[in-house]
């Protein structure tokens, strides 16, 4: 079958409008029936419009036929792009054999705006409403969410509308009664520095003659309460921006921007906070103010900012959308006649209420992730957070639907109070929102307990990202905490694809990058250094946290790992290199001073001292950095950062290992991280090997990890050889383990081992998250090393797909894929009772793999002994021999059956990827 191609992309998205990347980098994935499918050459073509397309014309590019493989990250090389620009591409391919594909179906591109000349658009918000601010409850000092309109006419037949959009705030746009994009735009930024700009294609909501344009704006991250740091960050008003390009078939254009003749007015929601819910009184509902023909004669003209000083950028992260709806599996009445319902899963989002009742009458809306003993909400460790909205209902016959606009919660359970009537099941409904990052990743095992403990991980990275990686979504913090960012980061990226939302927060970690270099705690920052500094008097204060500034380097690295984007190395290479001058610049010998606020956060019973934990993250960014700058083609700098890994790892086993291999602290994160860093003499390795692992068995198997620690513990025990222990920490049912909150009721991962247990109850309510996805950072280790999907570090990107399962533990079978940018890799292994192991493996077209099968004497596909056969073209694979207990095999694409006698692998030599 000749190749065909499918699923083109530019800049990761399916025909994305408003970019603002001069040379966009276009993607496509290659569909064939035959087994080691393989792209030989390509011919691209871009052009100004379908039709031009439709002739094979490229005007605006054509690369001709280009004798190469990539189908990934091809850099478009055409004319200068200008703002507004529509472009249409289609891509053909030959294969090995020079067969022709047919051309893909066309994609397209639209550009943004450019240049800020070309903004006409004025920021405008509504002034302070002394008379309407809240004052009780919640809400107390919270204005009312502003409405705004405006009423166009069109003079003929519209064939393009586009409609450039964005807030200091956040906003719902409509056109003509209905809504416009998604939830929470433009997203998080640095506001001082940054905002992002929403494109719409809004021709078909256009009508002939009039048209209303509609916004209601929130204070969202703006002016609204963000985390502990309290309210107006960054202004004490939201306002909004709108361009509408209305293109007529005549050639001729009206330009409709938000300035002075638009109209504003209060409306029902009363107040509106991230942190402290919503309130909304119907009986103020504005009927019709987003349709023509609205009499807004009574509307205010808008407040007017006069200027912007920061960049207008297209939009980087994917949006923020209600993704999925739950339906509560239990509810009951409390002492206090109230009602609780039970969603069955702790979610983010919010609640869709429907009641029916007597105008006035007020409900409240309560949510919680836990229940109290006594079966009321657990609301202690929401500290001044509320996870609360008021609903008072303009009554009547019909039933009324209400759900927030501009606050998100965490919470399982649901309480109503004031509840007109007996309510049903039907009465709610669980809106789940999250950053709407495409699922990459399925992981299924034999062990129930095992399903449920990745379902948690996926769980808690659904709720945690939304527009950044918060650390927690229902108390009053829900920051980008870099550290937790950092060593989640390679499971987030095997459960969803991650590429745009991890682009855009290194944006928000470069716009906070400190004039020393350091890369700070949380991105934005959002106050967070000043808020330390305040805190200096206590002596908390410290300039930079190993493990949290490290993630300038890491995040970059993982996505170049495992997307093949050399583009983000090439962007932040200087921060990067500023970074690691910075920990050199402020160390003793190269032994970095242990003065972090953090380390090995949450740590069970074991106190990692900072300056080993600091020294030891020091030593890995300047390896990172060495292969940063080799796949850079930077020889110099690699060689140099090499030479100073070399260097920081030999001052760290000067200062804190001593002959016998024990580290400074004992404590199993210091061997972790030094195994995995790549910081001992291979004598000392083998002896932290044996400490590490004795402190596991003297814990009877427990783990004692914090956040640092965690995401590589597993990894070091199996690339140690000891996949024993690795199998035996993850099944660990007793405390502390994964299987111990699963065993008391957790749907998410909780923020540390002992949220909760059996002998004292909850934790410290000041910091005792149930949903924080930190020590979910197993779920690397489970794709892999469990189910054995692994990249390989010289062809990043899954261009070459190392499988290496590592069967283990009580689990009988394991089933994996992984969406890569080239298609679906897929693993699945079983081991019958008599140790007979079956593997199977599907490799997309136009990439190879390397498979390293646990088993002796192995048939491939039922009918080769490896070791037997020679390579022929119909086999698509070769034996490359034998390699720690695995029966080496080299295979294209295809689907492949590989069965033997299991053997126990050897450790895996992936030390420090």
């Amino acid at each position: 079958m000749v190749l065909q191609v499918i699923d083109c992309k530019t800049e990761y998205v399916r025909n994305p409008l408003g970019i603002d990347e001069a040379r966009p980098r276009l993607f496509w994935r290659l569909a064939a029936s035959e087994r080691r499918a393989r792209q030989g050459a390509y011919r691209v073509l871009v052009a100004s419009s379908p039709e031009r397309l439709a002739k094979d014309e490229g005007d605006l590019w054509d690369s001709g036929r280009v004798e190469s493989d990539a189908s990934v990250h091809v850099v478009y090389d055409g004319a200068p792009l200008r703002s507004e620009q529509r472009c249409y591409w289609k891509v053909r391919v030959w294969d090995r054999r020079g067969r022709e594909s047919a051309w893909s179906e066309p994609a397209y591109w639209t550009m943004g705006l450019l240049t800020r000349a070309e903004w006409k658009a004025k920021l405008i918000g509504r002034k302070a409403d002394a008379e309407n601010v809240a004052d009780v409850g919640a809400g107390a000092g919270l204005q009312p969410s502003p409405y705004f309109r405006k009423e166009v006419t069109t003079r003929g037949t519209v064939a393009r509308a586009t409609a450039y959009a964005t807030a200091l705030g956040v906003y719902e746009l409509r056109v003509n009664g209905a809504p416009i994009g998604d939830k929470f735009a433009p997203g998080w930024t640095d506001y001082d520095k940054r905002l992002q700009v929403q494109t719409y294609d809004v021709t078909d909501s256009m009508r002939p003659g009039a048209n209303a344009i509609g916004v209601i704006l929130g204070d969202g991250w703006y002016s609204g309460t963000v985390g502990f740091l309290g309210r107006n960050v960054y202004g004490e008003r939201p306002f909004f921006l709108l361009q509408l390009h209305i293109d007529y078939a005549d050639g001729t254009r009206d330009v409709v921007v938000t300035d002075g003749g638009w109209k504003t007015a209060r409306g029902p929601i009363l107040y509106s906070d991230f942190i402290k819910g919503e309130a909304y009184d119907a009986r103020l509902e504005l009927t019709g103010w987003d349709a023509p023909g609205y009499d807004d004669a009574a509307w205010e003209s808008p407040d007017i900012r006069p200027v912007y000083n920061g960049r207008l950028v297209s939009m980087l992260e994917p949006p923020v959308r209600a993704t999925e709806l739950l339906r509560p599996i239990g509810m009951r009445r409390t002492a206090s006649g109230s009602v609780v319902f039970d969603m069955g899963q702790n979610m983010v989002g919010w609640t869709r209420l429907s009641v029916k009742g007597p105008r006035g009458a007020e409900v409240v809306v309560s949510h919680a992730e836990m229940l109290n003993p006594d079966g009321t909400l657990y609301l202690d460790n929401l500290r001044k957070a509320v996870q609360q909205e008021r609903y008072i209902l303009k009554g009547g016959e019909a039933e009324e639907v209400y759900e927030p606009r501009f606050t998100f919660h965490g919470f399982r359970y649901v309480e109503l109070i004031g509840y007109p009537g007996e309510p049903t099941l039907d009465a709610i409904v669980g809106v789940v929102v999250h950053s709407d990052t495409p699922v990459a990743g399925r992981l299924e095992t034999s062990d129930a307990m095992v399903n449920r403990l990745y379902s948690n991980i996926r769980w808690g990275q659904r709720g945690n990202f939304l527009s950044v990686p918060t650390d927690c979504p229902q108390r009053d913090e829900r920051l980008g905490w870099t550290g937790d960012a950092q060593i989640f980061a390679r499971t987030a990226s095997y459960n969803m694809d991650v590429s745009t939302f991890f682009t855009k927060f290194m944006w928000d970690m470069i716009d906070c990058q400190q004039p020393s270099g350091a890369f700070t705690d949380v991105a934005p920052d959002a106050g967070w250094i000043r808020h330390k500094m305040w805190n200096a008097r206590l002596n908390w204060f410290a300039p930079d946290n190993p493990g949290w500034g490290d993630a300038g380097v890491i995040i970059p690295w993982t996505l170049y790992l495992m997307y093949g984007d050399v583009r983000i190395l090439e962007t932040h290479y200087d921060a990067m290199t500023r970074w690691v001058d910075y920990l050199q610049a402020n160390s003793d010998g190269l032994v970095r001073p242990g003065y972090a606020n953090y380390g090995d956060w949450l740590s069970i019973d074991a106190d990692t001292p900072n300056e080993v934990l600091a020294t030891a993250y020091f030593a890995y960014s300047a390896l990172l950095m060495s292969r940063i700058a080799g796949a850079l083609g930077r020889s110099d700098d690699a060689a140099r950062y090499e030479a100073l890994h070399r260097d920081v790892a030999a001052a760290f086993r000067s200062a804190f290992v001593d002959a016998e291999g024990r580290i400074y602290g004992d404590t199993q994160t210091v061997y972790v991280l030094a195994l995995q860093f790549g910081l001992l003499t291979e004598e000392l390795r083998s002896r932290a090997i044996d400490r590490l692992a004795a402190d596991i068995e003297r814990r009877g198997s427990r783990l004692s990890t914090g956040f640092l620690g965690v995401g590589y513990l597993l990894p070091a025990l199996t690339d140690a050889g000891r996949l024993d222990l690795a199998y035996a920490l993850l099944q660990q049912e007793t405390f502390p383990s994964w299987m111990y909150s699963i065993k008391h009721g957790a749907t998410t991962i909780w923020e540390r081992w002992d949220g909760w247990t059996e002998e004292k109850g909850f934790q410290t309510p000041s910091m005792n998250s149930f949903n924080h996805y930190s020590l979910g950072s197993v779920g690397e280790w489970m794709f892999r090393y469990m189910a054995g999907i692994e990249v390989d570090r010289a062809s990043p990107g899954f261009r070459n797909v190392l499988i290496r399962p590592h069967p283990g533990g009580t689990l009988r079978w394991v089933r994996a894929s992984y969406e890569s940018l080239y298609g679906t890799i897929a693993v699945s292994w079983d081991v019958s009772e008599a140790g007979r192991l079956r593997l199977q493996v599907a490799i997309p077209a136009n990439v190879m793999a390397t498979v390293y099968v646990p088993a002796s004497n192995v048939v491939v596909d039922g009918a080769w002994n490896a070791a037997e056969a020679a390579e022929t073209s119909e086999h698509g694979w070769v034996y490359h021999g034998e390699e720690a207990g695995a029966t080496v095999i080299r295979i294209g694409s295809g689907e492949y059956t590989f069965e033997g006698a299991l053997q126990v692998v050897g450790a895996s030599a992936s030390v420090a990827k």
